[in-house]
Formats: structure tokens, C-alpha cells, sequence
């Protein structure tokens, strides 16, 4: 007898076998089974930390003035953390991550140490940067009103009017299929 191996799932898309998978990265994005979006999310913010890091020694801890230090900020950075983020379903949990790496990625721009005790407000006056989780939003609602625009027999628009039904599992919506 032989031993048993565990074969992944396959499923055949246009006459060609597809491993099924739990996560994958598709155009930059990490795609995940569970339709959630906590693990693109970690992975953008551990992207956008990385190279925080890694330009540190070079701009955020040089003598370049505030301003042009908050322009890097805002071309170099933030697309990196934001890519496809007004297709997440952010959850509370995924918010207080998104405003903990702000914060960090603020005080690190300004230099502030851990120990020099400046409350957060402070940071965000001085850098009058908006909150990430707002510009998220703002992103999120300008998609929608896109997609609100489209012609009614537009997918994205037949997906987001299409009508919804609860299932019994943790009252989460689940669009019902008319096809």
C-alpha cells in the first residue's frame, strides 16, 4: 500500500487545471480565500515599513525641511500602503493597525523618538496630514459613486446593487447570484 498524498484541489479553467490556493498576489495585491481584507492590508503595511526603513538614513533623518520630507511622504510612500485600497472592507480592527502605522510613519518622517512622549494630535498638527483611514474612505466613496454612475448593465454596477440575503453564519451579507 502506498502512503496517501494530499493533492491540492484543482478546479479546470478553459480546458486547463487550476491549483485551488488560499492566498495568492494578483496585480500587487495579496488576493486571500476568506474575501477579507486584513491580509492585504498587513502586507501593504509591512511593504510601506520596509521602506520606511530603508529610507531612513537618507531622507528622514537628513536635514531636508519638513515639507519636502512630507512631499516624499506623499509620492514615494503613501501609494505604496494605499494601491487598491478603496476596494477593502476595512474592519475596526484594520483601523487601528492603518493609524498605528500613520502614526509611526509620521513620527518617523519628524524624527520623533518613542520616549519624547508627543501625543499624536501634535503630530498631525504639525504635519496637517489627514488621517489614512479618511483618505481610504474618501477613495472608497469615490469608486462608488464611479460605479453608482455606470450604465445599470455594467458588472461592477450589477454587483454593487445586486440584491443581498444573511446566512446563518456570523450575519455576514452575501450577494445573491441571478444568473
Amino acid at each position: 500500500m502506498g502512503a496517501s498524498v494530499n493533492v491540492p484541489p484543482t478546479v479546470t479553467v478553459r480546458g486547463q487545471q487550476v491549483t485551488v490556493v488560499d492566498e495568492f498576489v494578483y496585480l500587487g495585491s495579496l488576493i486571500h480565500s476568506s474575501t477579507q481584507s486584513t491580509p492585504d492590508i498587513m502586507c501593504r503595511s509591512g511593504i510601506t515599513h520596509a521602506v520606511m526603513h530603508s529610507l531612513d538614513n537618507q531622507f528622514w533623518k537628513s536635514r531636508i525641511s519638513v515639507p519636502t520630507k512630507l512631499k516624499l511622504y506623499d509620492t514615494c510612500i503613501l501609494p505604496i500602503f494605499l494601491y487598491r485600497s478603496e476596494c477593502w472592507a476595512v474592519t475596526k480592527v484594520d483601523t487601528c493597525r492603518i493609524d498605528g502605522l500613520d502614526q509611526w510613519c509620521l513620527t518617523t518622517l519628524l524624527g520623533i523618538k518613542w520616549h519624547q512622549f508627543v501625543c499624536n494630535e501634535e503630530v498631525r498638527r504639525t504635519t496637517k496630514q489627514p488621517n489614512l483611514t479618511v483618505i481610504i474612505q474618501s477613495r472608497r466613496l469615490s469608486i462608488f459613486g464611479h460605479i453608482a454612475r455606470m450604465d445599470d448593465d455594467a458588472d461592477a454596477k450589477r454587483i454593487l446593487t445586486a440584491p443581498h440575503q444573511r446566512t446563518g453564519r456570523d450575519h455576514q451579507d452575501v450577494l445573491v447570484s441571478r444568473g
